[in-house]
């Protein structure tokens, strides 16, 4: 029963981690017109969150596979609230960068490690449907922060206040977690221990080891690169471009580029969950196939973002390609499971997210540069080289479906 308690908690916590992720992305134009920033200034801010999310996590996925992952995962909600608090204190550029990018990066870095690890331990026969069930968390925060962000401009009046208020419920969320969450067995607490005995292989270079000297790892890292490229450079700019190529307000097309997007993937990430589930235990490869379908088949579709000819097509565009990244990624961490012993879970996981966040957080500053530069036109050839990425990522995740997996598996 508590494995979905656990569920659960870790799904609301996950809602405010992903939305006040999408905060910046919604109120781009009110930050910008009342701190004078220029588009470059907004790129370096996404990006070196992404950068900083990407030195932290690796930390983190040591520290969750060795110290207790509640603690670690409530500290971490309670201390990103307070930087998202404190966002809608700051005076120009420099307390964006820190409060923002660094501090509450720093923050949210220590959630997934810990929390994906938990996860995996109290579930296996139902392992997709769970971790399907905590990524729908992700779409309902990004679709709701949307509806909830041009509901609150209105009634609260500032951008700043938005960030106050989001960042009080996470931090009264975060000391909720204090009663309601557990650690559980020695396992789960991150000692990965049985009956008092050390766990096997347990070491920082085995834990390196176990992920850098795995192909299939790499491969699934590789896919999961492209998505975070695609999805940083939808979540900061497509609200902007939205708003400035089809003249709509800005909480107009907020709500649009966010709702659609994230409630198509909502729907496809709960399906992709069953019928994962269903089939793996035939094909243990099903997994690698199905991420390499959703990513080939994503590609037309940010083609299709860049070149609308109206807000409409484009809300149809960037509802297909809601699919497919749904299907992608409610597999994103059960096949990295597939391949990576549970003792080194929580540090595969850190690892994961460091590089993808490394290399995916450039897509924030590369296209806030073809912005300045061509305005429109630049976000429009932004969004249509971001296919590329996902034709890469799709052939590196069969590759390992077809050369590496079946070496690699790990048997719990």
């Amino acid at each position: 029963m508590y494995k979905w308690i656990l569920i659960t908690l870790l799904s609301c916590a996950f809602f405010f981690h992903q939305a006040d992720r999408a905060l910046f992305g919604l109120l781009t134009i009110p930050i910008q017109n009342d701190l004078k920033l220029t588009d470059v200034q907004i790129g370096w801010i996404n990006t070196t969150l992404s950068w900083t999310l990407a030195a932290m996590t690796v930390v983190a996925g040591f520290l969750g596979d060795r110290f207790s992952r509640k603690w670690i995962i409530t500290c971490s909600l309670i201390a990103w609230s307070l930087m998202t608090v404190c966002m809608g204190f700051i005076g120009g550029f420099a307390g964006a960068l820190f409060f923002r990018s660094i501090a509450t990066g720093v923050g949210e870095s220590f959630y997934a490690p810990s929390a994906y690890a938990l996860i995996a331990v109290h579930h296996k026969g139902t392992r997709s449907v769970a971790l399907s069930i905590h990524q729908a968390a992700l779409y309902i925060g990004l679709m709701v922060s949307g509806l909830v962000v041009a509901w609150m401009l209105g009634y609260l009046g500032t951008w700043r206040n938005v960030f106050i208020t989001f960042g009080a419920a996470g931090c009264a969320l975060g000391i909720a977690f204090i009663w309601a969450l557990k650690d559980g067995t020695a396992e789960t607490s991150g000692t990965a221990r049985s009956k008092g005995a050390q766990p096997k292989d347990s070491s920082i270079a085995q834990s390196l080891r176990a992920y850098f000297c795995n192909p299939s790892a790499l491969c699934a890292t590789a896919g999961f690169v492209a998505i975070v490229f695609v999805n940083n450079a939808y979540l900061f700019w497509a609200p902007k471009f939205a708003a400035e190529k089809f003249s709509v307000g800005v909480g107009e097309a907020g709500k649009g580029v966010m709702l659609w997007h994230h409630l198509f993937a909502f729907a496809a990430i709960l399906l992709g969950g069953v019928v994962t589930d269903k089939f793996v235990k035939k094909m243990p490869r099903f997994r690698l196939g199905f991420q390499s379908i959703a990513l080939l088949c994503g590609a037309p579709m940010l083609l299709w973002i860049g070149l609308a000819p109206s807000f409409a097509a484009l809300l149809v565009a960037a509802s297909a390609y809601g699919v497919f990244r749904g299907l992608f990624e409610v597999n994103t961490h059960a096949s990295l499971f597939d391949v990576i012993a549970p003792e080194h879970r929580s540090t595969a996981v850190g690892l994961l997210n460091m590089i993808a966040f490394f290399f995916g957080g450039l897509s924030g500053v590369v296209m806030g540069a073809l912005s300045q530069r061509w305005g429109v036109r630049g976000f429009e050839i932004g969004f249509g080289a971001m296919a590329a990425f996902y034709a890469i990522g799709a052939a590196l995740m069969a590759f390992s479906f077809f050369f590496t997996f079946n070496k690699d598996k790990v048997t719990e």
